[in-house]
């Protein structure tokens, strides 16, 4: 017995797309954020680990009000713990 897959909405399929980009977002400004040691530069990374990691947030809550299933649960506490 073959399982049907469910086909993916462009908008599905988009939203998928921009939770990855914002993981990734989250992942590069986490590990420049390691390496840096000018305070400006520190307080930037800051910044954007925050901005992605509320935009990934707000692309998992969308993703699980639409029952959406394919990405990966977050663990925010890679980042959380860190800051």
């Amino acid at each position: 017995m073959k399982r049907e897959k469910k086909s993916l909405s462009y908008d599905e399929q988009n939203l998928l797309g921009e939770i990855q980009l914002a993981q990734n977002a989250m992942d590069s400004a986490f590990s420049n954020f390691q390496q840096v040691t000018e305070p400006d530069l520190i307080d930037c990374y800051i910044y954007m680990m925050n901005a992605a990691t509320k935009r990934y947030k707000f692309l998992i809550e969308r993703a699980r009000s639409m029952n959406l299933k394919g990405y990966n649960e977050p663990v925010m506490t890679h980042y959380e713990d860190r800051l």
